[in-house]
């Protein structure tokens, strides 16, 4: 049975980087939210980023996205979903299409202290390497901090934690 693998954790955990190793150990295609974003949607932005303006753009991605990973079920390959996946009702959307489409799915929670969070998140903006995608600001992570909705519940059943 394909699986899909969902990528959640607050900004500056170090999803991104967990997700493209995993994807390489695993074999698996992975789907990153930033760079999708940074290509198609960014170099038309006129200003900083609202938050409705993103969402929309988001939704429309995920769509595309998912008919990719439907095609992926039938060649049995894996997926990596490098989404932010932030709150449970946006973890729950994904576990629902995957359940519809029988997949079977895990979570990887990848967590670091909030300071040290900070501190990549700075030093990714001043060195823009290779998994920077956009300049992340104070308000931005601070508004994502309060957004983030860790695992709880059923989602502890098939979440497997990390510390980076």
């Amino acid at each position: 049975m394909a699986k899909i693998h969902l990528v959640s954790g607050p900004v500056g955990a170090g999803k991104t980087t967990f997700a493209r190793r995993l994807s390489g150990e695993r074999r698996a295609l992975l789907f990153s939210i930033d760079e999708w974003m940074t290509i198609l949607f960014t170099p038309d932005l006129d200003g900083g980023i609202d938050y409705d303006w993103a969402m929309a753009r988001i939704g429309r991605i995920e769509s595309l996205i998912w008919s990719q990973i439907r095609q992926l079920r039938t060649l049995d390959v894996e997926a990596i979903l490098d989404l932010g996946l932030l709150q449970r009702d946006h973890r729950q959307k994904f576990y629902d299409l995957a359940r519809a489409e029988a997949f079977d799915t895990s979570l990887h929670f990848v967590d670091a202290a909030r300071e040290t969070r900070w501190q990549r998140v700075m030093a990714r903006n001043a060195e823009k390497g290779d998994t920077y995608n956009m300049d992340v600001d104070r308000g931005m992570f601070d508004f994502c901090e309060g957004l983030l909705e860790r695992p709880s519940g059923d989602e502890l059943d098939h979440a497997i934690f990390y510390h980076s």
